[in-house]
């Protein structure tokens, strides 16, 4: 086969719509066994919890459930990286990776410090939009914490489930 400039190609190296394929994406392979470790790991602990019901579903379905996805995920990963087929990767931003480093730090902090989950979790959005490109702290912060707050109170109120509480939430 010839491409149009003349030259000698291998069918392996043009597809039938005459695109040029990649080789095999070893980073691709790398991702899709990490994945597939997660999965394993996920179903692993959810054996190790204890079954507490005598019937229906008990707390260890849902990791499995998360499980059988990040397996479906690995494997059409591992599809498209033999395949050369996983679009090229961008650059990435050293601040904006750092931004959701420091956020994912406060929001352990203020955690841990007992700070509560609507603090935490608002400094965890402000600094991710940030990352993002977004300028508008005060905006940010006030979506932030009007979305947390919401969710907080979802898990509350209407599921009855418990998360880490501050000072703001317990004026609620």
């Amino acid at each position: 086969m010839t491409d149009s400039a003349g030259t000698e190609t291998s069918p392996r190296d043009v597809d039938k719509s005459g695109i040029e394929k990649a080789g095999i994406d070893k980073a691709g392979i790398v991702i899709a066994a990490l994945l597939a470790a997660v999965a394993l790991v996920l179903v692993y602990d959810a054996n190790q919890i204890p079954a507490t019901t005598m019937y229906g579903m008990g707390p260890q379905v849902m990791p499995v459930v998360i499980a059988i996805g990040l397996g479906i995920l690995a494997l059409a990963n591992l599809i498209d990286a033999i395949r050369g087929n996983l679009p090229p990767r961008e650059s990435a931003d050293p601040v904006a990776v750092l931004l959701i480093l420091v956020g994912l730090a406060l929001l352990i902090a203020i955690i841990g410090f007992g700070g509560g989950f609507i603090l935490a979790t608002t400094a965890l959005f402000v600094t991710t939009s940030a990352a993002f490109g977004r300028r508008a702290f005060i905006t940010d912060l006030v979506i932030g914490a009007l979305l947390t707050t919401l969710i907080y109170m979802a898990f509350d109120r209407l599921l009855t489930l418990s998360l880490p509480a501050g000072p703001l939430e317990r004026l609620l």
